[in-house]
């Protein structure tokens, strides 16, 4: 079952967006500088985030095809026999 690709990104630049506004805080800067540069850092990390999930499904959904192919194959020549 191929996993959900929005929810799993935005949960990871909720994350990233949040902790890269306090590790700013932390830092001394300003709140705009703050949101400026947590708000980048979700953008990319959202990006990445729906890249690998769509990489992971893909090879996911590669595995399920080949294993049915297989299974059928498996059948096949076991009913010739």
């Amino acid at each position: 079952m191929p996993l959900h690709i929005r929810s799993i990104a935005v949960s990871i630049a909720v994350m990233c967006f949040f902790g890269l506004s306090l590790i700013s805080l932390v830092s001394g800067l300003s709140p705009f500088t703050c949101c400026k540069r947590a708000l980048a850092g979700a953008v990319l990390a959202y990006v990445a985030a729906a890249g690998a999930t769509k990489a992971i499904n893909a090879i996911l959904i590669n595995a399920m095809i080949k294993s049915q192919i297989n299974q059928r194959k498996e059948k096949a020549s076991a009913s010739e026999d």
